[in-house]
């Protein structure tokens, strides 16, 4: 029986298993099966893999990064990023991917015809470096907000003010926070500063209104949730596992 998963911390939000299984129901696949995998720390990886007999695996928060010394090889866009959201068992050995740069350089084309030069990226996580490195590609500048900011390109949550951000059309919130049941949670930024002009995207997809985007919608900015680029992403992971 063909066995595919996703490993990650907390997966009771989780659209995948629901997913693929319908998925491969429509296809007559019905000896594929997809399974939850929730580990305590991922440690627990090495276990897992040897305990099943796996074709493919995703990865979600918070292991997309402390994957990466449990693989063979990796892609040569998932070694630039240091994140792996997709793995690919063939031939004994392990290969990492990241599809979530396909999946979101796809929920947002429709968008770019709009003027965006500038984009505020909060959280730093396996899910953020996706997202800067779709942006850097279209020739967007990207600034990393942080609770604990490295480097020059990112800054802390209490170094934004409302005035600056009208200087950052574009806010991408790629953080957990606001994800079911935890639906009250969201980003701690300077809402009143959002206006018309901006476009706010959410990674999470459950639910479709987070409360990040709803603050954004009041005050008149176009928003996205992460529900197309999750399809997308799964569907590049799909194809990467039936790549012969």
């Amino acid at each position: 029986m063909p066995k595919f998963g996703l490993i990650g911390k907390s997966l009771s939000h989780s659209f995948s298993k629901k997913y693929f299984t319908d998925k491969f129901n429509d296809l007559g696949l019905t000896d594929h099966q997809y399974d939850l995998f929730e580990l305590s720390e991922i440690s627990e990886f090495k276990s897992l893999v040897a305990k099943n007999d796996l074709q493919g695996l995703n990865v979600t928060i918070p292991y997309k990064t402390s994957i990466l010394p449990y693989l063979d090889h990796l892609s040569p866009a998932a070694k630039d990023l240091g994140a792996v959201n997709t793995v690919v068992f063939r031939d004994g050995e392990l290969w990492g991917h990241n599809t979530d740069i396909i999946g979101f350089a796809k929920s947002i084309k429709p968008f770019f015809a709009m003027h965006h030069e500038r984009a505020l990226i909060l959280g730093n996580g396996g899910a953020a470096k996706a997202v800067t490195y779709v942006l850097k590609e279209l020739g967007v500048r990207c600034l990393t907000v942080s609770r604990s900011p490295q480097g020059i390109q990112q800054i802390g949550y209490d170094e934004l003010h409302k005035d600056g951000l009208k200087h950052w059309n574009l806010i991408i919130n790629c953080t957990p926070l606001g994800t079911f049941p935890n639906v009250e949670e969201h980003p701690n930024i300077p809402y009143e500063g959002i206006g018309d002009r901006h476009f706010c995207i959410d990674l999470v997809y459950n639910p479709a209104e987070t409360s990040f985007l709803s603050k954004a919608k009041t005050n008149g900015a176009l928003t996205l949730n992460g529900a197309d680029m999750l399809q997308f992403q799964a569907d590049a992971s799909w194809n990467l596992w039936n790549k012969k």
